[in-house]
């Protein structure tokens, strides 16, 4: 047979795995000792074409007397006895894997046919975590990350969050950060436990850098929510899970510090079923607590691990100890019972009273929990290394690989239809960006890629601008260090292909990278700051869009200004630089003062972007009183009629509109509404936008404080026009006259930011913290009793809430501690309406 056709590797449809067996093979000039189900044929190997391996044109060969050769080796090869080695060869020799024709065909050699079959990326896919670490301050998210990274090998040094040898933990990089001892950014990282690649995101724990978990959650597989043993559920532990929810994110619960004084990790576990409505369960059961706090059981696998070394990294596993056998007995069946409610499997084991094996618990719970129907509760102490490797653990067990999560774009072509997105490297490039940075490695931009293939040197299109961006360098991320090399990014694998990765991956390769927590590096272009959070990628091929993240409103602003006059030009270039990557950061220009107004969630997040102006940039910046974000609103209906009409020699001015204005029904998801409702051409269609945009930049002022007017419909429902003086100029003033003659007549009111604010302090001081509320005019809705503090709930107005922090100090000895966030706009008293209205036109007077 050798030499009696000629075709080659390339008229095979060979692809991924299968090419590369072939083209090793030709290049070491060798042939591999036969195994069952293989046959080797000197000159070319081929795979019956029935098999599907050969291409439709090659089908015809089936008839062929060397075809009909083909099956009969292949039929012979399974009955021979022992086939000797092939002689070596020439370099054309090749090894496919053949499919048995026989009906008693090996099942080993149908698992290799299955397995042949899977995807090559499968395997790396389901091998690989993207998830991320998020809580209320001060509950631990970064120490446990940092001993993640030190389990993972990742880092070789844990330093803590406040250290005493002053180098802060690795994902705290800010020098802000390390002082303050509060995560400010979020940071990505990635390590390696147990042969599976997880990517991490640590973000911040205060309510005022919210945008920072919002993001994150946007583009993550999965979350670890951990809370205080001692803490239980507070404020912000509801809000980040209220995030997770919105963002159908699969999570773990870790319950922290089981090793400080008070640590009730069973009360936790209430207050997440009662006050976050989880469906939730432990898988562990923690051995002593407080400065007892040993080890833990795993209720799952039923045994005990006890963490020993200086830094915990030595486990110890050994059975259950007599003594809490009862209790795991007694936590296991609550565990099965709670997880059978949503599983219909497990339901029928149970029901059925037969034993169930910890594989059948454990796949359980990973089904349940992927579904998002249940959350399994995780315990230990970061700080005194206990518990972390278990967590990690669970991570693989229990949180989903990429290709178990549905991901969905917006077909722009079509309507904006929702289309599923396989997250393989076999569909177009879809990506999002959700984050921008800009440092000493010049902009940097956080991507996810969803589905696709992305490689050094291609170009990609904006589809939210339309603008082509040429990608010149990848990178990874360790906290704010980088590592760059010449790679091609399939969806979640990376391949390095040149070899000079810094170490990274070797040459020919393959090594997992997230598809998330890596930055792509854009080159220092103007055409570059066009690119916005949010924005979706693609190769040109489609034109999908990705659901952008949700950016709350700012509820505080400052007038700032650079105290010397030459450094203008670096104070604008950190405003426009720190408005770009922060969504919730806004910069603006008081009209009639002529400052700068900066806007944020609070007098932190205000106060940190001052510092780092003075810091990164060498301005010190002079910072006015804190100024309060209200809204005006419409409450009643109101018509208006108004001409606008002026001659001043040649073309003239001349527009009408006719119409009124309503307030929108509450919990509206548009603040603006402009409905055309006029019948026939009373006014040319091509006038109707500039009317819009009257109406719209006359709600930005309203004629109480002159702060914005939301909540308003406007509706037009006649006018008139003149054939030779109207213009778009004509009626955009109409418009704007309109609006201000009939705003007074629709009963206006002001809208002032409420806060939910969560305070604890000792119940000795509960009287005197409830009063001074009431003081500032906030509405009490909720006081429970935690130990030997009361934890009290209330709705306070912003304006009231300025120098609370040492106002609790003083009324509580400096043991009360409070948090706050936005919770809605809601009109003010008649009394502060007519204070506010009267500073107002004071402050206009005076100028």
């Amino acid at each position: 047979m050798n030499g009696s056709h000629n075709l080659g590797v390339d008229d095979l449809s060979l692809t991924g795995p299968a090419r590369r067996m072939v083209e090793i093979a030709r290049a070491n000039h060798s042939a591999t000792i036969p195994e069952p189900g293989f046959i080797h044929l000197q000159s070319r190997v081929y795979r019956p074409p029935d098999s599907g391996f050969v291409s439709n044109q090659k089908k015809t060969m089936a008839r062929s007397s060397k075809t009909r050769l083909l099956y009969t080796l292949c039929s012979s090869a399974k009955t021979a006895p022992s086939p000797s080695p092939p002689p070596r060869s020439s370099p054309t020799t090749a090894l496919l894997l053949l499919r048995p024709f026989s009906a008693g065909g090996s099942s080993a050699a149908r698992a290799r046919d299955e397995k042949d079959a899977a995807p090559w990326w499968k395997e790396s896919m389901e091998r690989l975590r993207n998830i991320g670490i998020s809580a209320h301050i001060d509950s631990g998210k970064t120490t446990l990350t940092e001993r993640v990274l030190f389990y993972t090998g990742r880092i070789h040094e844990i330093h803590e969050v406040r250290g005493k040898d002053g180098v802060g933990a690795k994902m705290d990089s800010m020098d802000l950060e390390r002082e303050k001892g509060i995560t400010i950014q979020s940071a990505a990282t990635y390590c390696t436990w147990k042969d599976y690649q997880v990517n991490i995101i640590d973000t911040p724990g205060h309510v005022d850098f919210t945008i920072e978990v919002e993001r994150a959650l946007r583009v993550l597989d999965g979350a670890i929510l951990v809370l205080c043993s001692v803490g239980g559920v507070q404020s912000q532990s509801i809000t980040v899970d209220r995030q997770m929810r919105r963002y159908e994110v699969p999570r773990l619960a870790f319950i922290n510090k089981l090793d400080r004084m008070g640590a009730d990790p069973w009360k936790v576990l209430n207050q997440a079923r009662s006050k976050l409505r989880h469906n939730a369960a432990a898988v562990q059961v923690p051995i002593g607590m407080e400065d007892d706090f040993q080890g833990l059981v795993d209720i799952v696998q039923s045994k005990s691990y006890y963490f020993h070394g200086s830094s915990g990294e030595k486990i110890l596993t050994e059975e259950v100890p007599p003594n809490m056998e009862a209790l795991v007995a007694e936590k296991r069946r609550e565990l099965i019972e709670v997880v059978s409610e949503v599983d219909d499997r497990l339901a029928e084991l149970f029901l059925a009273d037969e034993p169930i094996t910890s594989a059948e618990l454990e796949g359980a719970i990973r089904r349940a929990t992927i579904a998002r129907k249940f959350i399994p509760v995780f315990m230990g102490s970061a700080f005194k290394n206990k518990g972390v490797q278990p967590l990690l653990d669970g991570v693989l067990s229990y949180l989903p690989c990429p290709t178990e999560v549905s991901n969905y774009a917006l077909d722009q072509k079509n309507n904006e239809e929702k289309v599923m997105l396989s997250g393989t490297p076999a569909g177009p490039l879809v990506a999002l960006a959700f984050k921008l940075e800009e440092g000493r490695f010049g902009q940097l931009t956080y991507l996810r890629i969803y589905e696709g293939v992305i490689r050094r040197g291609d170009s990609i299109i904006n589809v939210n601008t339309g603008k082509k961006v040429k990608i010149p360098r990848l990178g990874r991320m360790h906290s704010n260090e980088m590592e760059v090399g010449s790679f091609v990014l399939y969806s979640m694998l990376l391949f390095n292909l040149s070899g000079n990765s810094r170490g990274t991956c070797r040459a020919n390769s393959c090594c997992i990278w997230c598809r998330l927590c890596f930055r792509l590096h854009f080159v220092i272009d103007p055409d570059y700051y066009f690119v916005s959070p949010g924005d979706t990628f693609t190769d040109g091929s489609v034109r999908y869009t990705m659901t952008s993240m949700n950016v709350p409103e700012p509820v505080m602003s400052l007038a700032v200004s650079p105290v010397s006059k030459d450094s203008g030009g670096q104070f604008s270039k950190a405003l426009n630089r720190f408005q770009r990557e922060d969504p919730t950061f806004r910069v603006g220009l008081d009209a009639e003062s002529g400052q700068t107004i900066i806007s944020g969630m609070g007098e932190l997040h205000l106060d940190i972007y001052v510092e780092r102006i003075r810091r990164e940039y060498k301005v010190d910046a002079t910072v006015g009183k804190p100024r309060v974000n209200f809204r005006e609103t419409v409450t009643q209906r109101a018509e208006f009629d108004y001409l606008h009409k002026k001659q001043t020699g040649g073309q003239g001015q001349y527009g009408r509109v006719t119409g009124y204005i309503e307030p929108l029904p509450h919990g509206s998801a548009t603040k603006f509404e402009f409905e055309n409702m006029i019948v026939g051409q009373a006014i040319p269609s091509n006038f109707i936008p500039a009317i819009e945009k009257g109406f719209k930049e006359a709600a930005n002022s309203g004629s109480l404080i002159g702060h914005p007017v939301e909540n308003i419909r406007v509706a037009l429902t006649d006018g008139a026009s003149h054939a030779v003086d109207s213009s778009e100029l004509a009626f955009k003033l109409a418009a704007i006259y309109a609006f201000r003659k009939c705003y007074p007549e629709a009963r206006p009111v002001i809208l002032e930011p409420i806060m939910l604010v969560e305070l604890k302090a000792p119940t000795e001081f509960q009287g005197t913290v409830t009063g001074d509320i009431n003081k500032r005019k906030g509405v009490i809705v909720g006081n429970d009793q935690d130990g030997d503090d009361s934890v009290i709930t209330a709705h306070v107005p912003l304006n009231n809430m300025f120098g609370y922090s040492t106002s609790l100090r003083s009324m509580t000895q400096g043991k009360g501690e409070f948090t706050m966030e936005y919770k809605e706009h809601l009109p003010v008293s008649q009394d502060v309406q007519m204070q506010l209205v009267n500073n107002h036109k004071a402050s206009k007077a005076a100028e």
